[in-house]
């Protein structure tokens, strides 16, 4: 229904991409959110993903990347960590659709007879359940919801979700909502020139189901000249001025935001959705970039110790909250990406010689768990900063039990349902738990801190809420004996049953902790515990400061 002349109303934007995968659609959507957010105005966001699992909570980070997860428990794309890193908005259920989780719904719908007999179909059945997924994000809070379908244009698998955000924007009118087109230009190196082809004929397959993009945002290696924008605004109907590039940055990912608003693409936004031109302030922003690029006091290295490292997304939220933690501490950071398997084969002082710090992420299955236990054992007796999440914190637990407390088989009962010592044990909740989709323990929970502990000194608090991801725990059978001799509980849920945080004081700085602090860090406010365990390592790198 469109809306009526001075009604408040929930604008839309609609990013899709084109030509090829992974040219930065994420990046790109969540850049735009930051400079509509700086322009005062309340935005929201969420992903359309084509493929049909229910969520990737299920695949494995080889196919998939990382799974970001939310404070409301959902399993979700990798994008969604660029849109609350980026934009600083707060993601949820509503941020992350499937073509599964569409699906699922309808069937759902069907099996329960609620659409009285009839034959249910793509249109207009699976395509008014995106489109009530897309409404979702409508509300008196939001003025702006960006939505980023996943794929490219020409996949058999976006068909339905670029079908429904056409039918969207009749229903809702053409001034609330709005289409821009992620492009591909690409350079020829042989013959010394760009060409528009690739992205003319992904704008021709749009038009074919009736979508014809309002914007055009061009991907290239090199600048481009006025006769590509002219010759794209041509072939493809869109303004010359409405014609934008986005050109490979020099430095960080961070500085897209601020070459798209040199072009004013905001601005036009903005103009096209009959929206107040309000001012602009990214001067902290760009102090940031500023502090990135500038040259830095002291050079950190970051030995990750996991288990998809050939995947650098598999890790992305780590990676970059680790960018953030050297920013913090003005440090030129470098990270050194260590196979777990490898290290198994040639050893920790081989891999590991030379780094001032080792963090070991998390993961599921027993590949590589010996040599992230060795990496935590030549990080614990050689003194060197040691940072634990999830599985990093579990593996440092059966290491402490084994080398210090002298329970030799000591394992987690993930790894060896056999085990004598069992110190990281399933959790009470997960016993009768037989599916494997959305059924870990998810999402944010509350952990009481410690006073005298490293986590309360960075936090500054001793009440802290954390986004968790796992169905295994440590153990309190062994809770006593492990402290005992050291490794101290010093984080646990309000009713101190579940071991949420773990340290060495007398280590210069050991913390594993069972939750997933790299999700909610940010640029401009690196987490905690990630600034703590640079600064930690900053020292090792130059011992006199």
């Amino acid at each position: 229904m469109r809306s009526k002349p001075g009604s408040r109303q929930t604008k839309y934007i609609f990013v899709t991409g084109g030509v090829v995968s992974s040219l930065g659609k994420g990046i790109t959507a969540a850049s735009l959110a930051l400079l509509l957010k700086r322009r005062g105005y309340r935005v929201t966001m969420q992903k359309l993903d084509p493929y049909l699992n229910v969520d990737p909570g299920t695949m494995s980070p080889y196919q998939h990347g990382e799974v970001y997860v939310t404070d409301d428990g959902a399993e979700t794309d990798l994008d969604l960590g660029h849109y609350e890193r980026f934009a600083d908005v707060t993601c949820s259920q509503a941020s992350n659709y499937t073509s599964g989780r569409i699906y699922s719904n309808v069937i759902a719908r069907e099996r329960r007879g609620e659409y009285l007999g009839k034959t249910v179909q793509v249109i207009p059945h699976i395509t008014d359940e995106i489109k009530q997924a897309i409404r979702s994000l409508s509300s008196p809070d939001v003025d702006i919801a960006i939505t980023e379908i996943g794929g490219t244009a020409g996949d058999i698998e976006s068909m339905p979700f670029l079908e429904a955000i056409r039918q969207f924007r009749h229903e809702i009118g053409r001034n609330n909502a709005l289409f821009i087109h992620l492009t591909l230009v690409p350079y020829i190196k042989a013959a010394g020139e760009m060409k528009t082809k690739p992205s003319q004929q992904s704008v021709s397959i749009l038009r074919e189901i009736g979508i014809i993009p309002d914007m055009l945002i061009c991907r290239c290696e090199k600048p481009m000249q006025s006769e590509h924008k002219d010759k794209l605004a041509l072939f493809c109907n869109v303004e010359r001025e409405l014609v934008f590039e986005e050109q490979d940055v020099a430095n960080s990912i961070y500085e897209v935001p601020v070459e798209l608003a040199k072009q004013d693409v905001d601005k036009y936004i903005m103009e096209l959705l009959e929206l107040h031109v309000r001012d602009l302030d990214l001067r902290d922003w760009q102090d940031m970039i500023r502090r990135v690029i500038e040259p830095k006091s002291a050079t950190v290295e970051i030995a990750v110790v996991g288990k998809y490292i050939s995947l650098r997304d598999a890790y992305k939220s780590i990676y970059e909250a680790l960018s953030h933690g050297a920013l913090a501490n003005d440090a030129d950071l470098k990270i050194r990406h260590v196979e777990a398997e490898e290290l198994e084969k040639v050893g920790a002082a081989k891999l590991l010689a030379g780094v001032h710090g080792i963090l070991v992420p998390g993961g599921f299955g027993n590949r590589g768990i010996e040599g992230k236990i060795q990496a935590i054992r030549y990080a614990r007796e050689n003194r060197l900063p040691f940072f634990g999440i999830c599985l990093g914190m579990q593996c440092a637990v059966i290491e402490f039990a084994r080398n210090v407390a002298g329970l030799a088989d000591a394992n987690s009962a993930e790894f060896d349902e056999q085990t004598p010592h069992p110190v990281i044990a399933l959790m009470d909740s997960q016993r009768q738990v037989t599916d494997k989709g959305g059924t870990m323990r998810l999402g944010a929970y509350p952990c009481e801190l410690r006073p005298e502990s490293r986590a309360a000194q960075v936090y500054g608090a001793t009440e802290i809420q954390e986004r968790h991801r796992h169905r295994y725990e440590f153990n309190n059978a062994y809770r006593e004996r492990l402290e005992a001799l050291g490794l101290k509980v010093m984080g646990a849920s309000p009713d101190d049953q579940l071991v949420e945080l773990i340290e060495i004081p007398q280590h210069p700085w050991f913390v594993a902790c069972q939750f997933h602090p790299e999700f909610k860090s940010r640029p401009l406010n690196a987490h905690p515990l990630f600034r703590g365990f640079v600064a930690a390592a900053r020292k090792v790198a130059q011992p006199l400061l």
